[in-house]
């Protein structure tokens, strides 16, 4: 795995395409993370070997430093995910032309984050370089889905809450999730810590869509009366969004009046990763050992064979050492994925015997047959 490759799912995919509005365009799997595997004695080999390429360390990235960043405006458009209960969830997503445009702006001068802009658009992945998360996947749809239909809404305003989604890319499931928080603590008046940990290989698929995903659904839930929003908001009805100080600064103090931590993590999957995620999680629900409910959640994370070894043992890692840490809690992983990976090798009937090999137990909760078939699983410890 040394080269560029796409998947090719055509039309079955939801790719943003430039495209505005409600309706979902064809895209690829939310962005896998690529790393080592060697994770609670899994094999020695690298996810995405590159021969001569150091794999990118674990990092923790600033809030404000990411901020920092961002240019003066972004054009959005509204994915619509149609549920099984027969309501509908709109996420918002950064538009892939807008962030082609900032790229080659940073590329213009020199900067490090431009060095996936050549590829853009043309590939699914380059190995050890672009991971795809720029891209939204059809299985992160899924998981959508998934987390509707088990009811994860009102366990959000509950009890503490801790997720992790790893291989994030736009990030899809963590954004329901937030909505979803926002959404009940604005109508019930709870607020309960809620930490949503998003981790993907790439530094500048976090800087470039997964916060501004964020802003942006934060900015769509709250701009009826908002009169930072107003003025952030073309009056023309544009999908657009003005990044100003007032509103960055609108946005944290949400945060803040809710519990709401976001941790944005990048680098290969290692064991120093899995120590980073535990390190970053606030306190004081870093120190309670009571009941504090864990989601960890990965969309087409398993593309390949070094993929999915890596992955299985990360996941297997996180789950263990919550049940450390908060012993008297809930830890669960919920994993989408196509069935079989065309051309590339993974699978998810690998995953699922890799992941009982490892002693956990998986359960299938839901199964696509239209198109490409995807399914999702859960996993827990025994």
């Amino acid at each position: 795995m040394t080269g560029h490759f796409s998947f090719s799912f055509g039309g079955d995919d939801i790719e943003d395409d430039g495209q505005s509005g409600t309706t979902p365009v064809p895209v690829p799997s939310e962005g896998a993370s690529s790393g080592p595997t060697a994770v609670a004695g899994g094999a020695g080999a690298s996810a995405f070997p590159v021969q001569g390429k150091p794999l990118l360390p674990p990092i923790r990235h600033d809030l404000d430093q990411m901020m920092s960043r961002l240019p003066s405006k972004i054009a959005y458009g509204l994915l619509s995910v149609d549920l099984d209960d027969g309501t509908t969830i709109q996420v918002p997503r950064r538009e892939l032309w807008d962030v082609r445009v900032q790229l080659m702006a940073e590329e213009d001068q020199n900067d490090p984050a431009s060095e996936t802009a050549p590829g853009l658009g043309e590939h699914d992945v380059k190995t050890g370089i672009y991971e795809g998360g720029f891209k939204s996947w059809e299985s992160s749809v899924d998981l959508v889905k998934v987390l509707a239909s088990e009811n994860t809404a009102p366990a959000l305003n509950r009890k503490p809450f801790v997720s992790v989604e790893l291989g994030c890319g736009t990030a899809l499931p963590s954004l329901a999730l937030f909505q979803w928080a926002l959404a009940g603590r604005q109508s019930s008046g709870a607020k309960l810590p809620l930490v949503l940990t998003l981790a993907d290989y790439n530094p500048s698929v976090l800087f470039l869509v997964t916060l501004p995903n964020f802003i942006l659904a934060w900015a769509l839930q709250q701009r009826r009366g908002n009169p930072v929003l107003d003025v952030a908001s073309p009056p023309d009805g544009e999908m657009e969004l003005e990044l100003t100080s007032d509103v960055f600064q609108a946005f944290k103090d949400t945060l803040s009046t809710n519990q709401i931590s976001l941790l944005f993590l990048s680098g290969a999957w290692s064991p120093e990763f899995v120590q980073l995620i535990s390190s970053s999680v606030p306190s004081p629900l870093a120190d309670s050992t009571g009941d504090v409910c864990t989601l960890v959640m990965g969309a087409e994370t398993i593309y390949s064979p070094f993929a999915l070894e890596s992955f299985a043992y990360t996941l297997l890692d996180i789950l263990e050492q919550d049940r450390r840490s908060h012993p008297g809690g809930q830890s669960t992983a919920i994993v989408a994925a196509k069935r079989l990976y065309f051309g590339v090798g993974g699978s998810l009937d690998d995953f699922v015997d890799k992941m009982e090999s490892l002693g956990t137990s998986v359960e299938t909760l839901r199964e696509e047959t239209q198109g490409v078939r995807r399914g999702v699983v859960r996993c827990l410890l025994p």
